[in-house]
């Protein structure tokens, strides 16, 4: 009993000690150290746990675009979360519980560490792990993107806390909370200061130049962000925060157009071991982008190709083969460069960023190689999976591709009316041949496909056909949609090719305005388009579908001769592909056209030869002077003195213009003509130029009737096509045998 009751006093007389131990109003030994202990190892312990878990998933997540410069600090600033909260606002939670995770968790346990054992006794805080849970929660607050309550509680430590390591520290991550506040003048001032001391330790030194190098960022001073980076990598223990500054500084350097510190940066990273991967292979990428001719360029491709071959990269091979193909381009291997990047599209984990520059690369390609239908395509690519259309490059696409429509429409026009015109003039026994062997082939086609299908069906592990509810089932099939896997793989590649595209007829253009222009030019081609897949077999069915009526060979031919001649104009005049312009009008001349384009035909050919072929340019020009000496064009040739527009309004051609139309306006129709016809010779091969022949074929109806205005619309429709004024005359002509007879009473 007496044990017992010993016992029992010993307890009672722990508890009491204990209880006025957790007073934090009491300045004794064991109250300092109890809740200092308890602030240390439970509460800010957990805090600090929750803060560098929450760092580390806020870097992970943060996606660096090695296409544009890197942001110094990794952070992602949402302009909603920078309203600045009031004065008073705090984060409350009940004793021991918290629902708040990464961030708001560590500010939580941040403030319960103040809330609870914080021992303010006379004006000085005795509990020493009280400073360390106000940095916490600064640093919570700053990473919260709350950068106004996170700099109160750094200039709280500063203003109250003497110890001289944790106020250095502060002082950077105040510096970089003003940063953010966009008070960078402040914050270059509190870190001049703060380097003065000698006694810094590295990490300190290292934030503080890293610090300075993101204000200057702000204030775009290239050269002083240059130079604290340098001072940063200098003083780093930081593999990380080191990597990531050397491979900014090789960035900022290229930009100054210093390439060679700017490739010694990059190599300094790339021989970084500790450094992290994704710095080390944009190391080796970003330094192969400063390639010149100076460089060895057996040694840039021998490092990418080990990148390449080793698996650990495999996430970075769409960069690294298009990097390779960029290379090819420089140094003129184009086939080389093209299968670079057409390796760069196949790899699994290609970027979408990355998917579009392979893709305008491939388009440019082919658009330097006059190439334009597949151009056009890649280009497609490149607008169906950008997510941003008002950026620069992107805009530039787009108009480039747009330019394309007209030129892929003319050419499908002429290639599939030279293909029925050659086939309906070869005698019948040589149709039938051909025809037998079109068959022939598509029979021998057909029995490669089914052999290789068979083939593909017995190495892929199919199911039971007849049983689709089976376990099988859904890994594969004899018929090729019943395979999941195959058929995903499919559709997979089309994606990759074409992009989303809708269920719906003429998908593969994806403008639609092409497909209406199409479907109106190629109205005669419609029985094309009703194809009977399944007579693809019988020759009857083929040789039944080759017209042989003379109006129908005409309207082909006419629409033949038409798209030409356009592409022709279009090769001159919007892609200045002379050579290209020349051909199809030579082509054209070789079909002998109606008598009102071949005096055109010449002149175009007479201005394109001037370009590239001397001696091929006089030579129309002496046909346009000799056959048609009273001609315009032979008028044009033989007075070439050029008037340049005056700077004053009555004498630009803009202001010739209005007084022409004034007069027309006003009825004076005989000064208006006269004023016009003055004006063709004088602005000749300005853009003003259709707008005067327009409005001359206005007058002459007015003056001559109804068949000098038709001559005269003509002559800007296929003079000047793809003006808006050849567009208009088309569509007057257009309608123009329906109202001729109200056009001769007026």
């Amino acid at each position: 009993m007496f044990k017992k009751r010993i016992i029992s006093y010993l307890l009672l007389l722990i508890f009491l000690v204990a209880l006025y131990s957790c007073s934090t109003k009491k300045d004794a030994f064991l109250n300092r150290n109890l809740h200092t202990l308890s602030t240390k190892y439970n509460v800010l312990f957990n805090g600090n746990v929750a803060f560098d878990q929450a760092k580390q998933v806020l870097d992970d997540n943060y996606n660096d675009n090695f296409w544009e410069l890197l942001p110094i600090e990794p952070l992602k600033i949402e302009e909603e979360k920078l309203e600045i909260p009031t004065i008073n606002e705090k984060k409350q939670t009940d004793d021991g519980e918290s629902t708040a995770q990464g961030f708001e968790k560590a500010e939580v346990k941040a403030v319960k560490a103040v809330q609870k054992h914080s021992m303010d006794i006379n004006g000085k805080e005795r509990n020493r792990q009280i400073d360390d849970a106000y940095l916490l929660l600064g640093k919570a607050r700053y990473y919260s993107q709350r950068f106004v309550p996170a700099l109160e509680a750094f200039n709280f430590i500063l203003e109250n806390y003497t110890d001289g390591n944790l106020r250095d520290e502060t002082r950077v991550w105040q510096a970089k909370t003003l940063v953010r506040l966009q008070n960078e003048q402040l914050a270059l001032e509190t870190l001049k200061l703060l380097l003065q001391n000698e006694y810094l330790p590295l990490k300190t030194i290292e934030n503080a130049h890293t610090t300075m190098a993101m204000a200057y960022t702000s204030l775009d001073s290239t050269d002083k962000v240059i130079r604290h980076l340098d001072s940063a990598v200098f003083f780093s223990d930081n593999n990380k925060l080191k990597a990531r500054n050397l491979f900014i500084l090789g960035q900022l350097y290229r930009t100054q157009q210093k390439i060679d510190s700017s490739n010694m940066a990059f190599e300094a990273l790339a021989k970084t071991k500790k450094a992290p991967l994704r710095y080390k292979i944009h190391a080796y990428i970003d330094r192969a982008k400063n390639y010149s001719k100076q460089d060895s360029t057996e040694l840039i491709f021998a490092t990418l190709n080990k990148l390449i071959k080793d698996r650990d990269n495999r996430p970075f091979l769409d960069e690294l083969f298009y990097q390779k193909g960029l290379i090819e381009l420089q140094n003129d291997s184009t086939n080389k460069a093209t299968v670079n990047f057409e390796n760069s599209l196949r790899t699994k984990q290609a970027k979408d960023f990355q998917r579009e520059l392979s893709y305008e690369q491939l388009g440019n390609i082919l658009f330097d190689k006059a190439d334009f239908q597949p151009a056009g395509s890649y280009y497609d690519s490149v607008i169906q999976i950008t997510k941003n259309k008002n950026v620069k490059r992107v805009r530039r696409i787009i108009r480039k591709r747009k330019s394309l429509e007209e030129v892929i429409l003319y050419e499908g026009i002429a290639k599939n009316n030279d293909s029925i015109l050659k086939i309906a003039a070869l005698p019948k026994e040589e149709q039938e041949q051909f025809y037998q062997s079109y068959i022939d082939k598509l029979k021998k086609e057909e029995e490669e496909a089914k052999k290789k299908l068979e083939e593909t069906t017995i190495t892929s592990g199919f199911g039971n056909f007849n049983d689709d509810g089976s376990k099988d089932a859904s890994k594969g099939s004899k018929f090729y949609f019943y395979n999941t896997s195959v058929a995903g793989f499919g559709k997979q590649e089309f994606r990759k090719i074409w992009g989303n595209r809708a269920l719906e007829d003429n998908w593969r253009l994806s403008n639609k305005k092409a497909a209406a222009k199409a479907k109106e030019e190629l109205d005669v081609l419609e029985a094309a388009n009703t194809f009977d897949n399944s007579k693809k077999y019988e020759l009857d069915y083929y040789m039944s579908r080759i017209p042989t009526e003379k109006t129908k060979l005409d309207s082909i031919t006419s629409q033949r001769n038409d798209a030409y001649f356009k592409l022709g104009l279009i090769y001159k005049e919007q892609f200045k592909e002379y050579p290209l312009a020349a051909d199809r009008l030579e082509k054209l001349l070789s079909f002998k056209p109606k008598e009102s384009l071949i005096l055109p035909i010449n002149y175009h050919l007479y201005k394109i030869y001037t370009e590239f072929n001397v001696e091929e340019s006089n030579k129309y020009r002496e046909a346009i002077v000799n056959n048609y000496p009273d001609s315009r064009y032979a008028a044009i040739i033989l007075n070439p003195e050029y008037v340049l527009a005056s700077n004053e309004k009555d004498n630009s051609p803009e202001g010739v213009y209005n007084d022409a139309y004034c007069d027309y306006d006003f009825y004076r129709y005989e000064d208006a003509l006269q004023k016009s016809a003055n004006a063709i010779k004088q602005f000749e091969d300005l853009p003003i130029i259709p707008k005067f022949e327009l409005l001359k074929a206005y007058i002459l109806m007015k003056t001559k009737g109804a068949k000098a205005f038709k001559e005269a619309l003509d002559f800007v429709a296929i003079n000047y096509p793809n003006t808006e004024e050849g567009k208009h005359a088309v569509r007057i002509l257009g309608g123009l045998n329906t109202v001729s007879s109200e056009i001769e009473k007026k």
